[in-house]
Protein backbone atom coordinates (compact mmCIF):
# COMPACT_ATOMS: atom_id res chain seq x y z
CA UNK A 1 0.00 0.00 0.00
CA UNK A 2 1.65 3.12 -0.88
CA UNK A 3 0.55 5.80 1.55
CA UNK A 4 2.45 9.58 1.61
CA UNK A 5 3.05 10.35 5.46
CA UNK A 6 0.50 13.71 5.59
CA UNK A 7 -1.86 10.70 4.59
CA UNK A 8 -0.33 8.21 7.17
CA UNK A 9 -0.94 10.87 9.98
CA UNK A 10 -4.10 11.87 9.27
CA UNK A 11 -5.02 7.79 9.56
CA UNK A 12 -3.02 8.58 12.92
CA UNK A 13 -5.24 10.95 14.26
CA UNK A 14 -8.23 8.93 13.34
CA UNK A 15 -6.99 6.44 14.93
CA UNK A 16 -6.31 8.18 18.02
CA UNK A 17 -9.50 10.18 17.92
CA UNK A 18 -11.19 6.52 18.21
CA UNK A 19 -9.17 5.43 21.64
CA UNK A 20 -12.39 4.34 23.97
CA UNK A 21 -12.24 6.94 26.65
CA UNK A 22 -9.53 5.43 28.91
CA UNK A 23 -7.17 5.63 26.73
CA UNK A 24 -7.54 8.51 25.29
CA UNK A 25 -7.08 10.20 28.64
CA UNK A 26 -3.95 7.91 28.73
CA UNK A 27 -2.60 9.05 25.43
CA UNK A 28 -2.71 12.30 26.64
CA UNK A 29 -0.12 11.49 29.00
CA UNK A 30 2.77 10.40 25.84
CA UNK A 31 3.59 11.73 23.12
CA UNK A 32 2.61 9.78 19.85
CA UNK A 33 5.30 9.77 17.08
CA UNK A 34 5.36 7.83 13.70
CA UNK A 35 8.91 6.38 12.63
CA UNK A 36 9.24 4.85 9.12
CA UNK A 37 10.87 1.16 10.57
CA UNK A 38 12.25 0.26 13.50
CA UNK A 39 16.09 0.47 13.86
CA UNK A 40 18.25 -2.58 14.27
CA UNK A 41 19.52 -1.97 17.53
CA UNK A 42 15.83 -1.95 18.53
CA UNK A 43 15.04 -5.27 16.72
CA UNK A 44 18.42 -7.06 18.50
CA UNK A 45 17.21 -5.66 21.85
CA UNK A 46 13.79 -7.07 21.83
CA UNK A 47 15.12 -9.83 19.77
CA UNK A 48 13.19 -9.98 16.30
CA UNK A 49 14.48 -11.16 13.33
CA UNK A 50 12.38 -8.53 11.42
CA UNK A 51 11.53 -5.14 11.50
CA UNK A 52 7.42 -6.44 10.41
CA UNK A 53 7.41 -7.84 14.16
CA UNK A 54 7.10 -4.85 15.55
CA UNK A 55 4.56 -1.95 14.78
CA UNK A 56 4.98 0.21 17.63
CA UNK A 57 7.08 0.45 20.93
CA UNK A 58 6.36 2.27 24.43
CA UNK A 59 9.61 3.97 25.92
CA UNK A 60 9.94 5.64 28.75
CA UNK A 61 8.81 5.14 32.83
CA UNK A 62 5.63 3.01 33.28
CA UNK A 63 3.26 5.27 35.54
CA UNK A 64 2.76 2.69 38.55
CA UNK A 65 7.09 2.59 38.64
CA UNK A 66 7.50 6.39 38.61
CA UNK A 67 8.71 8.28 41.47
CA UNK A 68 9.30 11.95 42.71
CA UNK A 69 13.11 10.90 43.21
CA UNK A 70 13.44 9.97 39.53
CA UNK A 71 16.54 11.48 38.46
CA UNK A 72 15.96 14.78 36.43
CA UNK A 73 16.58 14.37 32.72
CA UNK A 74 14.62 11.47 32.26
CA UNK A 75 12.79 11.79 28.68
CA UNK A 76 9.17 12.13 28.72
CA UNK A 77 7.15 8.44 27.72
CA UNK A 78 6.49 8.56 24.38
CA UNK A 79 5.64 5.81 21.70
CA UNK A 80 6.65 4.74 18.16
CA UNK A 81 4.09 4.19 15.65
CA UNK A 82 6.14 2.38 12.52
CA UNK A 83 4.70 3.51 9.59
CA UNK A 84 6.66 0.97 7.28
CA UNK A 85 5.64 -2.51 9.03
CA UNK A 86 2.10 -1.40 9.55
CA UNK A 87 1.58 -0.65 5.54
CA UNK A 88 2.96 -3.75 4.73
CA UNK A 89 0.86 -5.47 7.22
CA UNK A 90 -2.48 -3.81 6.30
CA UNK A 91 -4.37 -3.44 3.05
CA UNK A 92 -6.72 -0.80 3.72
CA UNK A 93 -7.08 2.76 4.74
CA UNK A 94 -9.95 1.11 7.70
CA UNK A 95 -6.97 -1.84 8.79
CA UNK A 96 -4.64 0.90 9.48
CA UNK A 97 -6.55 2.68 11.57
CA UNK A 98 -7.88 0.20 13.07
CA UNK A 99 -4.07 -1.47 13.84
CA UNK A 100 -2.66 1.87 14.76
CA UNK A 101 -5.74 2.10 17.59
CA UNK A 102 -4.89 -1.50 18.90
CA UNK A 103 -0.92 -1.23 18.86
CA UNK A 104 -1.44 2.37 20.59
CA UNK A 105 -3.72 0.67 23.36
CA UNK A 106 -1.00 -1.69 23.93
CA UNK A 107 1.73 0.48 24.17
CA UNK A 108 -0.06 2.38 26.69
CA UNK A 109 -0.70 -0.68 28.41
CA UNK A 110 2.96 -0.80 29.03
CA UNK A 111 2.76 2.99 29.96
CA UNK A 112 0.65 1.94 32.86
CA UNK A 113 2.76 -0.95 33.97
CA UNK A 114 1.21 -4.04 32.09
CA UNK A 115 3.40 -6.97 30.70
CA UNK A 116 2.41 -8.70 27.22
CA UNK A 117 0.38 -11.30 28.77
CA UNK A 118 -1.82 -8.89 30.61
CA UNK A 119 -2.75 -6.60 27.27
CA UNK A 120 -6.70 -6.13 26.56
CA UNK A 121 -5.52 -6.62 22.53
Amino acid sequence: MIVSPEEFDAWIQEALAGLPARFATLADEVSIVVEEEPSSDILKDLELESEDDLLGLYKGVPIDQASFFQPAGELPARIAIYRGPILRLCRTKAEVIHEVRDTVVHELGHHVGLDDEEMPY
